[in-house]
């Protein structure tokens, strides 16, 4: 009896035991701490030696129209360098360093040497921090955006002897000659430009602080003196602010007194871990490995370094091209779509406003700048010409991520309206086949209307009135038709979801005619690729450029024609080089990558239209293979501390022109999650 009940006393532990188990195993594994992963994926150091020294990069975050960078000399150790200011010049530094902190002893003797005493420094995607210890002290130093106007600094002092230390200190810093003079308002240092409406602030956040104005340029603080006990610390905030009329001062004022700093920096990490969480969960399998999830982590941050919150003319959030090259501080309609495909896959907010900022610019017939700004008395708006029609695919990739109606109700008009005005302003002979075009008539607007400015499949083209305020070239571009027959579809799409059946269905029937004639006009079977035609459709130029893959991206080609187009893709001596889908064929005579910057750089956009063309017809190998070689070739791309530059030479794979560059990181990104 008492060996039954036992029996059945040890079956009813085991059963127990098994149901935990079986239980525990179903707990879901924790989350890869991928913000880790980020640890300087990109190198920050760097001081400046003048108001435009770009031998560095700049970290922001927010969308703040400020930067900062990590000291590299002496003359910003002690703080972090700058800020650069992109709120006037086309980005200015302000100083070496705005904030540079000064430790002494009773004896006035300095307790630190900045140079000596650096012990290491580190940039994440949420912050920015240095370490300076000497036998005696501990001094640390974080930087985190609290808002597209503010960055909060905090200085933590700790002391590692077994004496009380007396310590004296303050902070000082003095400007460059870039137009901006600094006054005292109470505890806080102000900080006004002639060149700017943009006004800065400087606050000792909690202390009984002394500012002493040495001139309108050069300030010097004394906190009040502290003894710190063995072991002791001892914490300074300061806030940096540069903010624009149309934000409120007196509210940022408020957040930066209830700002705690540690839940600030606990949300940036947040933030931060879940974008990229999120993306490296998109990532397709074959790029398993952890170099590629590096990749992913330096794309995010670069189209971090260039998000800016609205000021000015421009009335959304957006993405510059670059900050780091002083031509690039504005908006361009291309350039926002494919951000806006690339930011979709982690932010499906910032991505629908940097659509929406362009849209602000469209005029009642449909057409929408090329470039916008957000100080027109720096540059002005470029109304010469618009871009390639890529706007209805940004809102499609948008909506397949967050189903947001709304936003589709919002855009979908507007789209039309764009959609219809080529055909309206740039179809010259009417026959149904658009031609990249001007304005105002000029040739060389009309070239940069296909985004491919100098290419050389322009070289011989001639400028055509159609009627006042509108004019084209005088050849019928097979890429331009190929981004049309991708629209009426992604159009089509869209009406679908907001119950427009019949207008779905006559976008359908549109691009199936147009699809023909794309196959036929404008591929020649003999070499196996699409190219540009004149007027009459009859006369193609035959310059194999990238363009040619264009209708494999759109699928606007027949399956035998995308198998002679991606013969010549993988081919070494045409496309397939050390950075594959170069922008033209590395075999022609005028390609030049060094000296054409559309004849014959590896755009990392078109190099990503090529390998999704070869994947939507079936070419799975090839594609995931170029893709690889794309990475692995593009030099700086894999490893930490270089940036994403805006174009690389294919053969020897350098990295050519503007660094921190939003659409090629954007299109990495495409790349890595493109199943």
């Amino acid at each position: 009896m008492y060996k039954q009940y036992f029996l059945s006393i040890l079956s009813f532990f085991v059963v127990l035991t098994a149901c935990k188990t079986e239980k525990e195993e179903q707990f879901p594994e924790p989350e890869p701490d991928v913000l880790s992963l980020s640890r300087n994926i990109l190198d920050y150091k760097g001081t400046p030696a003048h108001t435009k020294d770009k031998n560095m990069l700049m970290y922001s975050d927010q969308g703040a129209w400020f930067a900062y960078s990590l000291p590299d000399s002496i003359a910003s150790y002690g703080g972090f360098s700058g800020p650069f200011l992109l709120t006037q010049q086309n980005g200015v530094w302000i100083n070496p360093s705005l904030s540079k902190l000064k430790l002494s002893g009773y004896d006035n003797k300095e307790l630190m040497d900045w140079e000596k005493d650096l012990v290491e420094q580190n940039s994440y995607n949420s912050h920015l921090e240095q370490l300076y210890q000497n036998e005696n002290l501990k001094v640390k130093q974080q930087l985190v955006f609290l808002s597209g106007n503010t960055s909060l600094q905090r200085i933590s002092v700790n002391n590692l002897s077994q004496e009380n230390i007396e310590v004296h200190s303050g902070f000082q810093g003095q400007l460059f000659d870039i137009g901006i003079k600094i006054s005292k308002e109470g505890n806080f240092l102000k900080l006004t430009s002639s060149e700017s409406q943009a006004i800065g602030y400087v606050q000792f956040v909690k202390e009984n602080s002394l500012i002493h104005l040495m001139d309108d340029t050069h300030y010097t603080v004394q906190n009040t003196t502290f003894s710190l006990e063995p072991g002791q610390t001892r914490e300074f905030l300061i806030s940096q602010s540069f903010i624009f009329p149309e934000y409120s001062w007196e509210e940022e004022q408020q957040k930066i007194a209830k700002a705690d700093f540690d839940s600030i920096l606990q949300s940036r990490k947040k933030e931060k871990q879940d974008q990229l969480l999120n993306l490296v969960k998109q990532k397709n399998p074959v790029y398993n490995d952890t170099t590629y999830t590096e990749v992913l982590i330096k794309s995010n941050l670069t189209l971090q370094n260039n998000w800016r919150v609205p000021a000015g003319e421009i009335k959304y959030e957006g993405l510059f091209p670059s900050y780091h090259y002083r031509w690039f501080n504005g908006f361009w309609s291309w350039d926002s779509w494919k951000h806006a495909v690339g930011l979709a896959l982690y932010n499906t907010d910032l991505a629908k406003n940097q659509v929406k900022l362009m849209f602000e610019f469209q005029n009642e017939d449909g057409f929408v700048a090329d470039v916008v700004y957000r100080d027109t008395t720096i540059e002005s708006h470029n109304y010469r010409d618009t871009k390639p029609p890529l706007s209805a695919w940004a809102v499609q990739k948008i909506y397949e991520k967050d189903n947001d109606i709304e936003f589709v109700k919002y855009m979908y008009p507007r789209l039309k309206k764009y959609h219809q005005w080529w055909y309206n302003k740039r179809d010259h002979d009417q026959d149904g086949m658009c031609e990249y075009g001007s304005t105002d008539g000029s040739l060389i607007a009309a070239k940069w209307e296909s985004g491919m400015d100098n290419a050389v499949r322009f070289d011989d083209s001639k400028i055509l009135k159609n009627e006042e305020g509108a004019y084209s070239l005088d050849q019928e571009s097979v890429d331009l038709n190929s981004y049309l027959y991708a629209e009426k579809n992604f159009l089509a799409s869209l009406a679908d979801a907001l119950g427009k059946n019949e207008e779905a269905e006559n976008y359908r029937t549109e691009a199936e005619k147009l699809k023909l004639r794309i196959q036929e006009q404008f591929y020649d079977p003999e070499t196996g690729w699409f190219y540009d035609t004149n007027l009459e459709g009859d006369q193609q130029i035959k310059i194999m450029g990238s363009e040619g893959w264009t209708a494999l991206w759109a699928k606007a080609a027949t399956q035998a024609q995308a198998e002679a187009v991606k013969n010549n893709m993988m081919n070494p001596s045409t496309f397939y080089t050390r950075v594959p889908f170069q922008t033209m064929t590395a075999d022609h005579p005028k390609f030049n990558p060094l000296k054409g910057y559309w004849r014959g750089p590896n755009w990392l956009d078109q190099a990503y239209f090529g390998v999704r063309g070869l994947k939507n017809y079936g070419f799975d190998n090839e594609a995931e293979k170029a893709a690889k070689q794309i990475i692995k070739g593009a030099e700086g791309i894999l490893g930490k501390g270089s940036p994403i530059r805006e174009n690389y030479h294919p053969i020897n794979g350098q990295g050519l022109n503007a660094k921190n560059f939003s659409w090629s990181a954007a299109h990495l990104m495409m790349l890595l999650t493109d199943k």
